[in-house]
Parts: C-alpha cells; structure tokens; sequence
C-alpha cells in the first residue's frame, strides 16, 4: 500500500490542512527564544538602583523624626518653619539653576503664600480632625499610609504600579493623623508645611540634582538624631539600610541567572472591537 502524502504543514489554523488538531511540526518551535533582549545587571547597578529607594526611606524617617521633635517638645516650631523655609528658598533656586526668571519667581512665590494661608487658615480643622480617634490607631494607620508612599512612589522606572497621586494622598493623609496629636493648631500648621515640601516639592528637586551618593548624608543625619532619639530604633533603622541597599541587590543580582523568559512564534490574541460590537448589535436584535 501506498502511503498519501500530505501537504507540508503551515501556521494556518484556519485552513484544514489534513493534520490532527493537536498536531505539533518541528519546525514551528525553531524560532522560540529564551530571553530575549534580556539586560543583565552587575552589582553596582543594582546597588545604584535600590539607593533610590533607601534615600525616599530616609525622607519618610525624618520627616517622622521632626514630628517626635515636635510632639515631644524638643524643639519649637518657629524654628522649624524657619529653617524649612530658608531651605525651600535654597531648594527653589537650585532647581531653576541659571534660568532665573523675575516673572517666574513671582509668580512662583505668590503660590507659595496662597498655599501657607490657606495652610495657616484650615490648620485648626486638621489639627482636632481626629481628636476622637486613639493615638495608637493614627500611629498605626501613619505607618500603613507612610509603605504605600513608598510602595507607589516613583523611582524612575516605568511601572503599572507606580501612581504619584496615591503616593502623595498617602504622605499628607499620614501628616494630617500625626498633626492631630500635636500640642496646637501651629504645630499642626509647620508639620503639615513640611508634609508639602517632603513630599510635593522634595521629588522635583530630586529628580533634577538626583545622585546615588545622596544617600549617604540622608543616612548619616537620620542615624544622628535617631542616636539622640532611641539607641534600638537605630539598630533597626541600619538594619534597613543594609538589607535594602546591600542584601537585596546581591540577592537581585544573583538570581538573574535563573530568570527564563520566552518568545516564540505564536501570534497572540487580539480582540477586534468592530466584531465584538456587531456581534453586540445582533444580540440586541
């Protein structure tokens, strides 16, 4: 007996060929690759990459660092309003650098005193907004918000789960429970302030002047007055530090190795709105 010969087989789903559905040719897995377009990163790379992380850490630690200094009485507020003022100043003229502009700052600066009236006018509503709730409950739920800050934040890497306005909602949510727990509506004021220039204005800077090596006065001044705050809180706080910015980068950088990610010749399924709404509009007949 004579055995038919078939056709060559092509990747047509759409044509009966005279082959089993679960039919497989050899060649169509010819053009699968694994790992395609793949970086790899070296050490340093990802040490530079997670330093990001731990400078906002630092940012979100002293900001905490002033509310204790309010809250306990250690330093008044006048002097912190005046010294976060004089550093917004500084802040503003590093960022716009040798483009000074008359019009702009102006204009810049007649923001900036709507904002800290508007701040100063509403502070005694923020300040007694959660009189009624537990100070254990608002440090746990400024500890919760302050991780989603973080968590959202934007690092400068392209990611579905970076979202700035939740991150920032966080921060000032996080701010307006820990004022309430301060001694008067002023204290609530400059705290909040702070808020804004930690979290609203502090990424625009940074993003312009942003170095690695940030991270080391960031640490040195949080480990300073966590020193004068509580001997144990800064074990944990350079704990952190060498996990986030030492551990977990060697552990990234040696497990790419392992990573396999695959590209082959399959065509991948796209829904076609024209047919999904005529397909629509021959249901509702």
């Amino acid at each position: 007996m004579s055995k038919t010969k078939r056709k060559p087989w092509k990747k047509n789903l759409y044509e009966n060929q005279g082959y089993e559905d679960n039919y497989t040719d050899p060649s169509f897995l010819k053009e699968l690759a694994t790992n395609k377009d793949l970086k790899i990163f070296d050490y340093r790379e990802a040490v530079r990459g997670a330093s990001r992380l731990v400078f906002q850490g630092s940012i979100v630690t002293f900001f905490l660092i002033i509310f204790y200094y309010l809250y306990d009485e250690r330093i008044s507020p006048s002097a912190v309003f005046l010294y976060s003022s004089i550093a917004t100043i500084f802040g503003f003229f590093c960022y716009i650098g040798k483009e000074i502009n008359v019009s702009t700052c102006v204009e810049n600066s007649r923001t900036g005193v709507c904002v800290l009236v508007f701040g100063y006018i509403f502070s005694p509503l923020l300040h007694t907004l959660t009189d009624s709730i537990s100070t254990d409950t608002i440090f746990s739920t400024t500890g919760f918000v302050m991780f989603l800050h973080l968590v959202f934040y934007d690092y400068g890497i392209s990611s579905f789960i970076v979202s700035k306005a939740i991150s920032l909602n966080a921060a000032i949510f996080g701010a307006i429970c820990l004022a309430s727990r301060l001694s008067s509506s002023f204290h609530a004021f400059v705290l909040l302030t702070m808020s804004s220039e930690f979290f609203a204005l502090g990424p625009i800077l940074v993003d312009r002047i942003w170095t690695p090596y940030l991270v080391l006065p960031a640490s040195a001044v949080c480990s300073y007055f966590l020193y004068q705050i509580s001997t144990p809180v800064l074990v944990t706080y350079l704990w952190f530090l060498f996990f986030l910015n030492i551990v977990c980068p060697y552990i990234f950088w040696r497990q790419q190795e392992n990573k396999k990610t695959i590209f082959g010749p399959w065509d991948e399924a796209i829904v076609d709105e024209i047919d999904v709404n005529k397909d629509d509009k021959k249901k509702q007949r």
